[in-house]
């Protein structure tokens, strides 16, 4: 067994990739790693004072459930997590929060022969009392890389008179960002260190986000559901940057979720190496198309990022 600041952890491997896990906190996946390269995750220790305690963000992948809201989003995940033994991975089991009664699990399903895994976030209120809520998948990388988003070609309507996409942009963020390109087919987020913090949010018919970090395309693919409301103005799909990491988030629809109801949000991670632009040179847009998400991709159309 290994350990993460301090923490016990627990190392998954199927011999392409390999996760290591929070033993006792979370529920959380604090490192990834693949094809020889190092620890793609951020490795943070920034905390944030609460009335429950101090929640640590850590770094890597967590659960959390929208809209955000201090306390509510931070209650501190330090200890109390079970492991349960799964045919092809683990089951994270986290303790009940206190303050909100939603408790939080994650199963963990490796692929036998790919450099995949997908996860099961899974949100229970275990409240007496009905709660409007958000399944909120976030993954925390290092910086130096570049964050691709897909965004919607043609039109919403036969006409072409209705909106085809949004973005939603938190107080904080500048249009005029230099890390941000505005794209019609992709919106890239290169990710290097600025003082100040980025974050816009959209919803993603086309169910991926991705991240290029030293030589790897990180894929994660998610459901996306066109008559379904999401949060912060309906996004479905969020990227944040600031000095010291980026994070792909993923959420699932608003629910209000019943006394012992149970809702879950699915993602599907897959790392491709070798890919050696940081843009979108033909091989990635190929990648990227991988599994008919990417329907818009055209492999080869795009060769820089201007």
């Amino acid at each position: 067994m290994s350990d993460f600041q301090g923490l016990p952890t627990r190392i998954l491997n199927n011999g392409l990739l390999s996760l290591e896990v929070l033993a006792e906190a979370g529920p959380r996946i604090v490192r990834l790693s693949a094809f020889g390269k190092d620890n793609l995750f951020a490795d943070i220790p920034t905390k944030v004072s609460t009335p429950y305690g101090d929640f640590f963000f850590r770094g890597g992948h967590r659960l959390w459930h929208a809209p955000e809201a201090l306390p509510r989003t931070y209650i501190p995940d330090n200890d109390g997590v079970s492991i349960e033994e799964l045919t092809d991975g683990v089951r994270l089991n986290g303790s009940t929060e206190i303050g909100t009664g939603i408790t939080k699990a994650i199963e963990i399903h490796l692929s036998v022969d790919r450099a995949a895994v997908t996860l099961k976030h899974i949100l229970r209120n275990d409240s007496l009392w009905q709660v409007e809520l958000a399944p909120w998948a976030l993954t925390m990388f290092r910086l130096g890389g570049t964050v691709i988003l897909p965004q919607p070609i043609g039109n919403a309507d036969q006409n072409g008179l209705l909106n085809n996409r949004i973005l939603t942009l938190w107080p904080y963020t500048h249009i005029n960002d230099p890390r941000l390109v505005l794209r019609d087919d992709f919106i890239l987020i290169h990710a290097t260190p600025s003082p100040s913090p980025f974050k816009l949010g959209y919803y993603d018919p086309q169910g991926w986000m991705a991240y290029w970090l030293d030589g790897i395309l990180f894929r994660k693919t998610f459901d996306s559901s066109s008559v379904a409301a999401y949060p912060d103005g309906g996004c479905n799909a969020e990227s944040y940057c600031n000095d010291r990491f980026v994070e792909l988030e993923s959420l699932g629809s608003l629910v209000r979720l019943e006394a012992g109801g149970v809702v879950n949000l699915t993602e599907t991670w897959e790392l491709y190496p070798g890919l050696n632009v940081p843009f979108l040179s033909g091989e990635i847009c190929e990648v990227l198309s991988l599994g008919g998400k990417g329907k818009n991709i055209i492999p080869g159309s795009v060769v820089s990022d201007n």
